[in-house]
């Protein structure tokens, strides 16, 4: 079995933080499944920093960073990602707007189908929303049917940052570009691109009941199609330079 890494980017969620990881310890503790929780606090100006410093007093699993560098979505998930020890690493949101069932969900189809990555659809058969802002709903759909005509992949929900890689396949996909939020769609179609095996599942998806959304859609229209474009070309000219070198 392998020892499961969350990497959970958090800023500013005072709010939510506790009950995220305290529901995701109970639940791997549950499943007796081996695990490390690592929350990056991006520099947060609440009192995120002192709510994890006692977690950690009462979750043994729970190690915690503040990131003082450059700050962004993308740049705390980045930090975590060089920090975890576990074989594989989950993405997770610290607003609890992911299902700690979905992750075991996850972990379990890494394990029986030995895949190199495992991605949740929120938009196949079994997949839900709650509360989805519908302006946000349709930008999704479209940005997502774009990714799929430019790829050519099934695959429907690249920008949904939950998703579990095994910790060879993170190395495999290195380097990083993505500051923001682009990074969720830079590390599953790197995955896809470079070779990486993959399974997909339904998730579910919760909107926050605390703090406030840090997508801003008006800021990351460019800085996704950067991305996507600078993949595009690995895909089509890098004549194969960066795909997955096979045991």
């Amino acid at each position: 079995m392998f020892k499961l890494s969350i990497v959970i980017p958090a800023y500013n969620e005072e709010g939510s933080i506790t009950e995220t990881v305290q529901a995701l310890y109970d639940k791997l503790l549950i499943e007796n499944i081996d695990h490390e929780i690592v929350v990056v606090n991006d520099n947060s100006k609440d009192n995120t920093e002192n709510i994890l410093a006692g977690l950690t007093q009462t979750i043994p699993t729970l190690v915690y960073y503040t990131n003082k560098g450059r700050n962004g979505f993308g740049y705390a998930i980045r930090y975590g990602l060089e920090r975890f020890t576990g074989e594989c690493v989950a993405i997770v949101m610290a607003d609890f707007s992911d299902s700690p069932d979905d992750l075991v969900k996850y972990y379990r189809t890494m394990v029986e189908k030995d895949v190199d990555c495992v991605f949740g659809s929120r938009f196949i058969k079994g997949g839900k929303v709650y509360d989805y802002p519908r302006v946000k709903l349709i930008i999704n759909r479209i940005a997502n049917k774009i990714i799929q005509f430019s790829f050519g992949i099934r695959y429907n929900d690249s920008t949904n940052a939950f998703k579990l890689y095994k910790a060879k396949t993170i190395e495999g996909i290195k380097p990083f570009l993505a500051p923001h939020f682009n990074l969720t769609i830079e590390l599953s179609l790197k995955s896809i691109v470079r070779g990486y095996s993959y399974a997909v599942v339904p998730n579910s998806w919760y909107n926050r009941k605390a703090g406030t959304s840090k997508l801003k859609i008006r800021e990351m229209g460019s800085r996704y199609l950067f991305i996507l474009l600078y993949i595009l070309i690995e895909k089509y000219f890098s004549r194969g330079d960066f795909n997955k070198k096979w045991d």
